[in-house]
């Protein structure tokens, strides 16, 4: 018999209800109805002497439905703790059976269970505190109980995911055994039966722990330390206080209440927004989900150096073979090398062996011939970004490469139609904006040209997802969604420098917002020589504009950031760390004469808003032009490329906290003051609109 989302079978007197919620048997509201309904069913059966709760699919439940969080669904009867109550009040005995994924609700569900079942390769954790949050299920009073305090609280705290069979030898799991889950579950069900086991709850066992005070303090410290602005680890430790100290009634009743404290913190709702964006940023709008895919069994990646072994890296880590081209011998040499080089690290920390890098390496042909590219499915270019560059490369591949390869380019900024044209075969082109270092950065911008086609696309979305990427679409535009906005952001900081700001300050202030660099550090760090080009081709496209910046003082003087130990700051030799060099500021105070300008007090506030605002008034702008699907996406471009706050949730969804009509008078204000540019400050149409309508950028779907 099928009850809606779960199954329910009988078998010689148990009753099995399996979970079905695909993908991952999450506990929404459905779930938990069809649940109750199965436990019901099984009491008021007198030839059912026992039950086992089971996942299909993916495995156990991978916890409560986050999509149901602020809606009625999440509170609407029953709850997850209801069912956790019935499931611990049954007077049959209850047992679960944990395979697959086992997090979350999912494990405070098992928790709730007289017995556990595991076998081997179940994926165990209570990752709230990810989502800002903490275990609001019982989860920290049931934990410590079965594990310890420190094993409990190190799972909690972390939100770490661990393996079933480290946790195989703990009372955790009454029964473990390899073979078929179910046919485990029935044996011990069985057998529980047959001895009269009865009823074991979590609840009633002694958590007796030497010293608990002490050792709860040390965490307290410990936790407070790491966890900055981060509200939710502290939480944990309070709730697992709680387990220590108090009955285990009055421990749930206090972890319920710091639950409901962080699921009104700014911070959850931050993190939340986060994990909710990252799940739709794989969905694209005139794409189907099915959208058959081309297979990517093999790479060709153009280009040796920094970013060209770094995507080299990312394809080789997920398995990928590469056919790595360089134009000089000596320059593939050096590529290779770098390429082991990275690989140091992983293999000093025990987290890779010499045997598994071999493994890696080999999946690498190095080559200077472009004939051994023509089999690949999918090649990168990773050369100058020059146009005459790439147009010499993707003529020479349009000529080698097999018809149905997918040709990328991982350009940074220049217009991706204008590449696809240099071949016959537009529609196979894509662009692959990969972040440095592309081994680590986790953001890839996907970028989709006027006639790229849908499989490729969807291909090119699948290859990120199998590189462990987060992908985001975007159209194209100079720059695209990051480095359009970067554009922005970055002369914001340069008029206020310019107003009588000095780099130290303006760096301070957005780190202190919680930027993890300013945009003067972050320039020293990419080489002033990269905008100073930049700006140089702007102004022969665009000829009587100006485009000068101080910065172009800095690099006539030679001063390219941290690569010369001289930029915005000087930096002492082998040493990342910025020093404030009064050569700057007299460089700085000579540009402003130059200009005209008589400096003025500038405050930590004005910098905030004057930087953060423009990048969400040009955010407003790409999505107007359909540059970015959503401003989600948007969110996720800053938050894993640029920096941005993670606790903050992005730009855009900072912007909607903080309230639009707020930032929409801001910029008016801000383009009303003397030599303000007010093209650029004046707020962006969308913005605009959002702001007069009292609506939210998350809420805009294109109709606003």
């Amino acid at each position: 018999m099928r009850i809606n989302k779960l199954s329910f079978e009988v078998k010689d007197g148990i009753a099995v209800l399996m979970l079905d919620n695909p993908p991952v048997n999450s506990l929404g509201h459905e779930l938990r109805e069809a649940l109750m309904a199965g436990l019901e069913r099984a009491k008021g059966d007198p030839g059912i002497e026992a039950m086992v709760l089971i996942g299909s699919g993916a495995g156990f439940s991978g916890g409560a439905d986050i999509r149901e969080f602020g809606t009625p669904k999440a509170v609407a009867y029953p709850n997850l703790r209801t069912v956790i109550i019935e499931v611990e009040a049954s007077a049959k005995p209850v047992i679960a059976a944990v395979g697959g994924v086992c997090m979350g609700g999912g494990l405070e569900l098992a928790l709730a269970c007289h017995y556990r079942v595991g076998i081997p390769g179940a994926r165990i954790a209570l990752p709230e505190v990810k989502l800002g949050l903490l275990p609001g299920a019982g989860g920290t009073q049931r934990l410590p109980r079965l594990l310890g305090v420190e094993a409990a609280l190190n799972i909690i705290v972390s939100g770490a995911t661990v393996p079933s069979e480290k946790l195989r030898d703990t009372p955790l799991f009454d029964a473990f055994g390899d073979g078929d889950l179910l046919e485990h579950a029935l044996i011990f069900a069985r057998r529980v039966i047959a001895e009269g086991l009865g009823l074991r709850q979590v609840r009633d066992l002694r958590l007796d722990m030497p010293n608990a005070e002490a050792y709860v303090q040390f965490a307290r410290n410990m936790i407070k330390a790491a966890a900055g602005p981060y509200p939710a680890p502290l939480a944990c430790v309070e709730a697992v206080a709680a387990a220590v100290e108090k009955p285990f009634d009055a421990g749930l009743k206090r972890e319920r209440e710091l639950f409901t404290t962080l699921m009104l913190s700014p911070e959850s709702a931050a993190l939340r927004h986060v994990f909710q964006a990252e799940r739709a940023a794989s969905h694209i709008l005139d794409v189907p989900d099915d959208t058959p895919v081309r297979p990517i069994a093999k790479v060709g990646v153009i280009g040796a150096g920094t970013m060209g072994g770094g995507i080299t890296m990312s394809l080789i880590n997920a398995g990928l073979p590469v056919v790595l081209l360089e134009t000089k011998q000596d320059a593939l040499d050096r590529g290779l090398a770098n390429i082991r080089r990275n690989y140091q690290g992983a293999l000093r920390k025990g987290t890779l062996n010499e045997a598994s890098l071999a493994q890696r390496l080999a999946l690498i042909t190095p080559t200077l011939d472009f004939a051994l590219l023509r089999d690949v499915d999918l090649i990168v270019e990773a050369v100058f970004e020059s146009m005459e560059v790439k147009r010499q490369v993707f003529e020479t591949l349009d000529g080698v490469v097999r018809q149905g390869a997918i040709l990328a380019s991982n350009t940074s900024a220049l217009n991706l139609n204008d590449i696809a044209n240099f071949t016959r075969r537009p529609q196979d082109v894509i662009g692959l904006h990969f972040f440095s270092p592309a081994n680590v950065m986790r953001l890839l911008e996907v970028v989709r040209g006027a006639k790229t086609a849908k499989d490729v696309l969807a291909t090119a979305m699948r290859l990120s997802k199998t590189m462990g990427k987060i992908a985001v679409v975007s159209g194209v535009c100079d720059g695209f969604i990051g480095n359009r906005m970067l554009a922005r952001y970055g002369a914001a900081a340069h008029d206020l420098i310019m107003a009588g700001a000095l780099p130290q300050q303006v760096d301070a202030a957005l780190q202190e917002f919680g930027m993890a660099m300013g945009p003067f550090r972050v320039g020293d760090l990419a080489g002033l020589d990269i905008g100073w080009a930049l700006r140089k081709r702007r102004a022969a496209e665009i000829p009587g504009r100006d485009f000068s910046n101080v910065a172009d003082d800095l690099c006539e003087a030679g001063r390219f950031g941290q690569k010369t130990g001289a930029g915005w700051y000087r930096y002492e030799p082998g040493s990342r760390h910025p020093i404030p060099d009064p050569k700057v500021t007299a460089i700085i105070e000579q540009y402003r004469r130059q200009k005209g300008i008589t400096p003025r007090t500038v405050g930590s506030q004005e910098i905030v808003e004057r930087c953060i605002y423009a990048l969400i008034n040009e955010g407003a702008r790409i999505i107007e032009d359909g540059i970015a699907q959503r401003s989600s996406d948007i969110d996720l471009v800053y938050l894993n490329g640029y920096g941005f706050p993670a606790y903050r949730g992005g730009p855009m969804f900072f912007a909607d906290q903080t309230g639009l009509h707020d930032i929409a008078r801001a910029l008016q204000s801000i383009a009303a003051q003397p030599g303000s540019d007010v093209g650029v400050w004046t707020p962006a149409p969308l913005l605009a609109r959002l702001a007069q309508q009292g609506q939210t950028f998350s809420g805009f779907k294109g109709t606003a």
